[in-house]
């Protein structure tokens, strides 16, 4: 188990609860920082900061950490919003403008700005959901029934990177005994 940094008494009990529980799910898997690091798409230190209630976790974040202890994500997925939502907010700091690259003029200059500042205009904190690919994988929908999976729905279009892999290698083989067969 871990010893734990005490939290800012002036966190909303909302952020505070959330981080606690936080914490007994981490300490639950018995892995270090670096150890759930390595099992989730999110650093040692974005861990510290999000146990440390210095930053909020991103949705995935929880989601990745409740698959590794086991948990009930969609519980958790409840708190997060309930702490996210009375999680402080940090004064943004002034508008740095951003200058458009050399060739870009007129509205396609001003929306780098405007996309860059939008998480921070809006007051919000933006959940980029950074996942291993094999998540995305695991994470495809099941059909509710035979009426709803689309006629052009097949393995292949399901698996097609594997399908794309498997047609290179046998080209490359056939290439190797074309190459060996001219060449002896």
């Amino acid at each position: 188990m871990s010893a734990w940094q005490p939290l800012p008494a002036d966190l909303p009990p909302e952020v505070g609860h959330f981080v606690e529980q936080l914490r007994l799910l981490k300490d639950r898997t018995g892995l270090s920082l670096i150890a759930l690091g390595e099992r989730t798409a999110y650093s040692k230190s974005s861990w510290h900061r999000y146990l440390n209630a210095t930053q909020p976790p991103p949705r995935q974040a929880v989601v990745a950490l409740c698959r590794v202890a086991g948990a009930d994500a969609e519980r958790f997925c409840v708190r997060w919003e309930l702490a996210v939502r009375a999680w402080p907010r940090t004064v943004a700091p002034a508008a740095v403008p951003v200058v458009a690259p050399a060739g870009v003029t007129g509205s396609a200059g001003a929306g780098l700005s405007a996309g860059a500042n939008r998480a921070a205009d809006e007051g919000g904190y933006e959940d980029a959901p950074t996942v291993p690919w094999w998540d995305l994988l695991a994470e495809t929908p099941e059909p509710d029934g035979p009426e709803s999976v689309p006629a052009r729905h097949s393995w292949a279009a399901s698996h097609r990177l594997l399908l794309y892999a498997l047609v290179l290698v046998l080209v490359l083989l056939l290439t190797a005994v074309i190459g060996a067969v001219t060449l002896s």
